[in-house]
């Protein structure tokens, strides 16, 4: 059985990304998985996915040394055909684990220099030298890896330049993780809408707590996720708004699909940065995926999606009335939202699930295990590939 590890040292063990979809999806196709991650609770078998922990680090920078050697430590024992690394922080691990003779996969979840420049707590010019070296460390490193797996086309534009063998693994819902039926405006609950995601100020958070006063109706907001800032979080329940919200915290898969049959819209009005723009947010498809309208943000690739599916409606996320006026008409036109959300479900069924998305996935894990003949042989061939 072949065998594959994907090591992470920040996300969390049940990562949709990482868990639910590769790992899930390579388990169910015959590999033999296993999820190293640095989280403190524990190894654990789940779902047939062999899950080890090498513990936490109590602050960024022992982050970055002490745990990423513990992860290649475990990495190295678990002896793995391919290891698919999900942070920049295990490059380093990464290039020493092809000293010795392992395939290795990077997969950039984000467009890090980018990311690096809007850093709340780096600032003109560290963030851009900062920035600048990363950009520089990564063209050397990654045009080394056996192969780079991203989530959008610009990112994907990016590496390619860097490594040839670069595949555009998008982030698309399960498609039938998040299923519901509202076939009438009498089972529809017009109080509630909802955003589940990551909590912070270009999220677009506070624009959306200050909609909720203006709001011509009464609609409770379903808020869940973690905070990364306290004065932020502190901040936003000072806000008049924040007493239509109901703050669920970190919750887990079961809990959203229960927020999501319960509310007339998902919100996702993040920030125009670039970082964004171009991105392909999951949430929005998760919304889709459960028939429920979408508010998002008017960039043109998102109003190519909500617009041209006409599953929902777009808006400047920077204006709190024009979110609140998009609340309102959905809650005044429950027919028309249903319409919306059942064509957004359609869209999901058709082209945006991951069903698509892992048959790339799994013929790079083929192509790259086809170059190791002496070990695999045909048998890489026929049961590995997706065709």
């Amino acid at each position: 059985m072949i065998k594959v590890a994907h090591l992470t040292s920040v996300h969390y063990r049940y990562d949709t990304r990482i868990f639910l979809k590769m790992c899930s999806s390579l388990n169910r196709y015959g590999f033999d998985v296993a999820l190293v991650v640095a989280d403190g609770t524990g190894n654990v078998e789940k779902d047939g996915i062999s899950i080890y922990d090498v513990g936490t680090s109590p602050n960024r920078f022992l982050r970055m040394f002490l745990t990423t050697s513990r992860v290649y430590k475990q990495a190295l024992g678990l002896n793995a055909d391919i290891y698919h690394l999900h942070d920049p922080e295990l490059i380093p691990i990464g290039l020493k684990l092809m000293k010795s003779g392992r395939k290795v996969v990077f997969d950039s979840h984000e467009d890090v220099p980018e990311q690096i420049i809007n850093k709340p707590y780096l600032f003109f010019p560290v963030n851009k030298i900062i920035a600048a070296a990363y950009k520089l460390f990564q063209k050397y490193t990654c045009r080394r890896f056996n192969a780079i797996v991203t989530p959008t086309t610009r990112i994907t534009n990016q590496f390619q330049n860097i490594n040839p063998i670069t595949v555009e693994v998008r982030n698309y819902p399960v498609i039938n993780e998040f299923v519901t039926s509202r076939d009438s405006a009498e089972n529809w609950n017009s109080n509630k809408v909802c955003y589940i995601g990551t909590l912070t100020l270009d999220r677009g958070l506070k624009e959306l707590i200050i909609a909720l006063g203006y709001l011509k109706n009464e609609v409770q907001l379903d808020l869940g996720g973690i905070f990364y800032e306290n004065s932020f979080k502190l901040e936003l329940m000072n806000m008049p708004g924040w007493s239509s919200v109901s703050f669920h915290g970190q919750v887990g898969r079961d809990e959203i699909r229960t927020v999501y049959k319960n509310c007339i819209a998902g919100l996702v009005v993040l920030h125009p940065k670039r970082n964004y723009i171009d991105a392909l947010p999951v949430k929005m498809f998760e919304y889709m995926s459960a028939s429920l309208p979408v508010i998002a943000s008017d960039f043109p690739l998102w109003k190519e999606i909500i617009e041209g599916n006409h599953c929902g409606i777009c808006v400047n996320p920077l204006d709190p009335r024009a979110i609140a006026e998009a609340i309102d008409y959905l809650a005044e036109h429950p027919e028309e939202a249903i319409e919306m959300g059942k064509r957004g479900r359609q869209a999901v069924e058709e082209k945006y699930n991951w069903t698509t998305e892992e048959k790339k996935l799994l013929q790079l894990y083929a192509d790259l295990l086809r170059s190791e003949e002496r070990r695999v042989g045909k048998e890489c061939k026929s049961r590995w590939s997706p065709d």
